[in-house]
């Protein structure tokens, strides 16, 4: 293994991340590399029944008790209104900022074709930080980067205007408790607010282990792109392993970053 690398992922709210990431996040804490999740938003729309302030120092300590779950990662929630989020300028200096003091090697972000305007504006702002994290000017009171970090999307269903092409899979089978594990944390969301949104609040549990039970659903989108992907699995861990594979996450290089070669990929992704 190489020397440890240092990854920020961003996302519009409290849980992207951990439901896009979770399983790779897991595996690079798990060999060392520093992990930063950045939610754009405090989340303080997303709920039925609760809303503000009270909302988003909930949905704050269920980021951080869902880090917890996935090693030593860390959770940093921005003080935007969920729901109101805009690519302005004011933002794209706070990710140039959270970029360069981490010296990230590595930023992973949504595409922009998403049905969620915050997630939609996320990816825009974080698009536009690209390239200018190295320019001295911009930003001036961080320290620009020497070299602009590789960025990459993560997976997503969206098929127009174009459907995701990923470059990397990472098989997240070993560490797809980990992930469910974290998820749980996110109570607000995932037992409350996005059944309730979805028409299916009847269906969750009350009591803890019948909700964990339930809550495996939530890897099924990882079991569709471990089944669709067989072929780039089998590209960076070969046959055996691709075959073997249940669960995967997905990475499109986005090429308004650095772009990497096959090597570099193996560094900057828990290939192993």
């Amino acid at each position: 293994m190489g020397d440890p690398i240092r990854v920020v992922v961003f996302g519009a709210h409290p849980d992207d991340d951990d439901i896009k990431v979770g399983g790779t996040a897991a595996a690079w804490s798990d060999r060392g590399d520093e992990v930063l999740f950045v939610s754009l938003t405090n989340g303080d729309a997303g709920h039925q029944s609760l809303a503000g302030g009270e909302l988003a120092r909930r949905r704050k300590a269920e980021a951080e008790a869902a880090a917890a779950e996935l090693g030593s990662v860390r959770y940093r929630v921005l003080d935007h209104h969920d729901g109101m989020l805009a690519p302005t300028l004011d933002l794209r200096t706070e990710i140039i900022s959270i970029i360069r003091t981490v010296r990230a090697d590595l930023v992973l972000l949504p595409r922009p074709w998403d049905y969620h305007p915050d997630h939609r504006a996320a990816a825009q702002a974080v698009q536009d930080a690209a390239y200018m994290v190295t320019v001295p000017n911009v930003a001036p009171l961080v320290r620009h980067l020497d070299r602009n970090p590789v960025f990459a999307y993560v997976g997503d269903d969206f098929t127009r205007p174009c459907p995701l092409a990923p470059d990397v899979a990472v098989d997240t089978t070993a560490r797809a408790e980990r992930k469910l594990r974290a998820l749980h944390r996110h109570t607000s969301q995932v037992y409350e607010w996005l059944p309730y949104n979805s028409g299916r609040l009847a269906e969750v549990p009350a009591d803890e282990a019948g909700r964990r039970v339930w809550l495996r659903h939530w890897l099924e989108a990882d079991g569709r792109r471990a089944e669709g992907h067989r072929d780039l699995l089998a590209h960076w861990y070969g046959p055996q392993r691709a075959a073997a594979a249940r669960y995967a996450e997905v990475f499109e290089i986005c090429e308004l970053g650095r772009r990497p070669h096959a090597d570099e990929i193996r560094h900057l992704f828990p290939l192993t």
